[in-house]
């Protein structure tokens, strides 16, 4: 098998971790593996696979010889790929620097794979609560077109960084000794006024847009459209931050062109590959975050019609958003470009 070239960009991360954990899972097939980081990173040593690697810092000359470039994210993204792109690699990013560019395709493989094909050097990668969502709409939107989705998510602080898992544990701590929990992380770290999560609910991801809704909301409505080809879709998003480690929750209600039996709505997402269907109430089964975290899959039940609106279902999917949520998705748009000779 012809082996590629590959660069990780935030490899000393969170998602560049999975990166590496993915690729040797996966038996990617990889000749040359180029860390990169930030100057702080850089000089950092990296035992993978038998090889001691060392983290080098970034530079824009750092994608000469690279066939791949995967990029954990962050606001760097938008300075090195143009120049990764001219060096011969393909970008496939995790920022939002990119998801909205028409120039750029954004991209879930099980969904949308033939947009790979319309990529010009950058291949997006969305937002995590998109993909979890968009996983389960697919196989339902195949059944009848989606008029209309309602969704809520609660996410996990993994989604913040370790600092935000750091944060939750030292607020449990500090609760449990009678000490005042402190906050300097959420709702993000740039916010003029932090709440601890420790024991509560926070309503605002990222910044908020003049339409009073987060840019974490306006993501999962914008990308969603993109990915599934429909202007036409109504989308309305609240997006929580909740205390659990890892794997996001989303309840989506959504209302469709025709009538489809449940019966039929659960198969198509049984047959779905990537989604697992997790749907016995009679036995206390549905998906939750504490047992999806590190799993590949994107979880689905509480499939129910809604009673109060016709042709419209309420369903609750879960999802690791640093494994299908990102580091993931992103490993898998560059295996099929390999396996159907896109690059």
């Amino acid at each position: 098998m012809k082996k590629y070239n590959v660069a990780i960009l935030g490899a000393t991360g969170a998602v560049g971790a999975e990166f590496l954990k993915l690729i040797e899972e996966r038996n990617f097939p990889f000749g040359e593996l180029r860390l990169l980081a930030s100057k702080r990173s850089a000089g950092k040593q990296i035992d993978f696979m038998g090889k001691t690697y060392t983290v080098e810092e970034a530079t824009y000359d750092s994608f000469a010889g690279i066939d791949i470039a995967l990029f954990a994210g962050g606001s760097i993204s938008k300075d090195f790929a143009p120049h990764a792109v001219k060096a011969g690699a393909v970008v496939i990013d995790n920022s939002s620097a990119f998801r909205m560019d028409p120039e750029v395709p954004l991209v879930v493989p099980e969904v949308n794979p033939q947009a790979i094909l319309k990529h010009k050097g950058i291949i997006a990668n969305p937002n995590c609560s998109t993909i979890i969502m968009v996983m389960a709409l697919k196989p339902i939107y195949e059944l009848a077109k989606i008029k209309r989705i309602i969704v809520s998510t609660y996410q996990a602080v993994s989604g913040a960084g370790k600092e935000g898992i750091d944060e939750l544990d030292a607020q449990v701590l500090a609760h449990s000794a009678g000490q005042e929990m402190v906050a300097n992380i959420l709702p993000s770290a740039s916010a003029a006024r932090h709440y601890p999560i420790a024991f509560n609910l926070i309503p605002q991801i990222d910044v908020f847009c003049d339409n009073l809704y987060t840019k974490e909301e306006m993501k999962m409505v914008n990308e969603t459209k993109k990915i599934m080809e429909d202007e036409d879709m109504r989308i309305t998003a609240t997006t929580i931050r909740v205390p659990v480690y890892r794997s996001h929750s989303e309840s989506v209600n959504i209302e469709l062109e025709k009538d489809v039996e449940l019966d039929v709505m659960r198969a198509a997402l049984a047959q779905f590959p990537g989604v697992t269907l997790q749907d016995e109430p009679e036995k206390q089964e549905y998906p939750m975050p504490l047992y999806t975290s590190e799993k590949d899959d994107v979880y689905v039940g509480r499939l129910r019609r809604d009673e109060s609106c016709e042709k419209s279902y309420n369903m609750w999917v879960v999802g690791d958003q640093i494994r299908k949520g990102a580091a993931l998705n992103t490993l898998q748009i560059a295996e099929t470009m390999i396996k159907n000779g896109w690059i």
